[in-house]
């Protein structure tokens, strides 16, 4: 029951009954709920800014939580990145030199993934780091395809080690003649005198004088695929593949001691040293032929040589003097 209020008259001397109209109870309750309202407004708002909600809360904390990993797997990526550099040089310099094989291009270990349409699916999702998931999604994609490309190279080197005996034993590693006081080379790889032209002209193999009948021998394992008797050029010949895109020709014999189809052997005498086709004296005109191109025997004499007798047999070999026969 509403308590009844009174306030003293001082004309009438008497206490009169305090009457309240119904205006001064509205502008009462209006002005009552206006200062809730304010005051609910100033809480809210100290609350949103001061204040969190235990979800806001929650929320703040897992995403504090995912920027961290983020991050850490953000390093993590830029290490396994660095490791496959590493790797990848490793394999371009060391591996692939030591079996002759060619790098693999740049273009290849780099090449892209795959444009934007790759994720389409996620970019149709609407979400709120949409570049930062895309972007963490397409390294992990690059990784993987490089680190892909690198075991299928590993896989190549296996094989190419699986070989790498046969591949020693193939390479024409020694003189074709008995060389051993190194007197026997005499016109090496390179632009020489014509014996018969008398002008320059390149001389694509080594030329070793030596006796009639001296024994020339295969300088690397391989099958004999030419056996030839001709009137010009190199007389009689012969040419050994030695697999791995090596083949070998020894020119002007006297006489051949293999046939066409043959297995042979390093050291294995393959016939004699002779004066036939366009020869001015008895010698052996050697080649070697690496994928097709003709290139330096010389390099390739190590096996029956030390570092002194090969530093000598080099400097004959650069000697331009008169080739001894005529190509």
């Amino acid at each position: 029951m509403a308590r009844i209020k009174y306030y003293y008259d001082t004309e009438s001397c008497k206490y009169e009954r305090v009457k309240v109209s119904s205006w001064d109870i509205v502008t009462n309750l209006l002005g009552f709920l206006s200062v809730s309202l304010i005051l609910a407004v100033g809480i809210f708002y100290a609350y949103s800014n001061y204040f969190e909600s235990p979800e806001v809360a929650q929320l703040k904390k897992e995403n504090e939580e995912l920027n961290i990993y983020y991050d850490l797997l953000a390093n993590e990526m830029s290490a396994a990145n660095q490791m496959l550099s590493n790797l990848q040089e490793r394999d371009d310099y060391v591996y692939r030199v030591i079996f002759e094989a060619d790098p693999i291009p740049t273009s290849i270990r780099t090449a892209g993934v795959g444009g934007t349409n790759r994720y389409k699916d996620l970019m149709d999702e609407d979400l709120e780091r949409e570049d930062l998931i895309v972007d963490t999604y397409s390294r992990i994609d690059q990784l993987k395809k490089q680190m892909y490309i690198q075991t299928k190279s590993y896989d190549e080197i296996l094989e190419m080690a699986g070989n790498k005996e046969a591949l020693y034993s193939a390479l024409p590693a020694i003189q074709p003649v008995s060389n051993e006081e190194l007197k026997r080379l005499s016109s090496g790889y390179g632009m020489r005198i014509d014996p018969i032209l008398k002008v320059r002209k390149m001389h694509y193999g080594v030329d070793f004088s030596a006796p009639r009948g001296t024994p020339i021998y295969a300088t690397g394992d391989g099958v004999v695929t030419r056996v030839v008797t001709s009137f010009g050029d190199f007389g009689k010949w012969v040419e050994i593949d030695h697999g791995f895109g090596y083949i070998t020709r020894y020119a002007h014999m006297d006489r051949h001691m293999v046939r066409r189809g043959q297995k042979v052997k390093r050291g294995e005498q393959i016939g004699m040293v002779g004066n036939t086709g366009k020869s001015t004296s008895p010698h052996c005109h050697y080649e070697v032929i690496k994928d097709g191109k003709k290139i330096n025997p010389v390099h390739y004499f190590y096996q029956d040589l030390g570092p002194t007798e090969y530093e000598e047999i080099l400097r004959l070999a650069s000697i331009e003097n008169q080739s001894l026969g005529s190509y």
